[in-house]
């Protein structure tokens, strides 16, 4: 399979937010800002590579009755080793996302790729299915962490509004989540079939 063709599927065609709904609790919950859903999104896409290109190289050694547990355990040492690398490296970050990062482990988006692409593809294209899955759900994160920002808080990526503009603050509450979602879900249909349709 062209690896390119790999890549734009986990990125647009098959975006693990727009189009599988995949992975909504960590969505809804850490996009308070465009940090948090860059943040949160490079860490899962981290994990993501990682741990495709790991289980694709242990595919033909996994006895196929203990392979779930074999997949959870693989992931698990990679979200360990990100937490760390975050808490050490980035810790207002880590604090910001505080327990979604451990939570990883149980990301339907990852256990999704490793039991349905890594563990009956080759390592090259498992990475690849890794980084265009991560990438677009960390694409998916940001622009609805951004949509919520300036909605909700009057900033973009921490920096404040040069004009005057008073916020939502509906917009970076629970309701909100679910309101920006919607509506960025219905724009992404809406391009998808003008699209197809051309």
């Amino acid at each position: 399979m062209n690896l390119m063709k790999i890549f734009k599927n986990g990125l647009l065609d098959e975006n693990p937010i727009f189009v599988q709904l995949l992975g909504m609790c960590p969505t809804l919950a850490v996009t308070t800002s465009a940090i948090n859903g860059v943040g949160m999104g490079l860490a899962a896409t981290a994990v993501l590579v990682a741990s495709n290109a790991a289980i694709s190289m242990m595919r033909k050694i996994i006895p196929s009755k203990i392979r779930i547990p074999a997949f959870i355990v693989v992931i698990a040492s990679f979200v360990t080793i990100v937490g760390m690398l975050m808490e050490g490296y980035l810790p207002s970050l880590f604090k910001a996302l505080g327990l979604f990062i451990p939570l990883i482990v149980v990301n339907c988006i990852i256990l999704a790729r490793a039991e349905a692409f890594a563990s009956k593809n080759t390592v090259i294209d498992s990475i690849f299915d890794g980084l265009g899955m991560g990438l677009g759900f960390t694409l998916a994160l940001t622009v609805l962490g951004s949509v919520r920002e300036l909605l909700g808080a009057g900033s973009l990526f921490g920096w404040q509004l040069p004009f005057a503009y008073k916020p939502a603050l509906m917009m970076i509450l629970p309701p909100g989540a679910f309101i920006a979602l919607g509506i960025l879900l219905a724009l992404y249909n809406v391009v998808k079939s003008k699209k197809s349709l051309s």
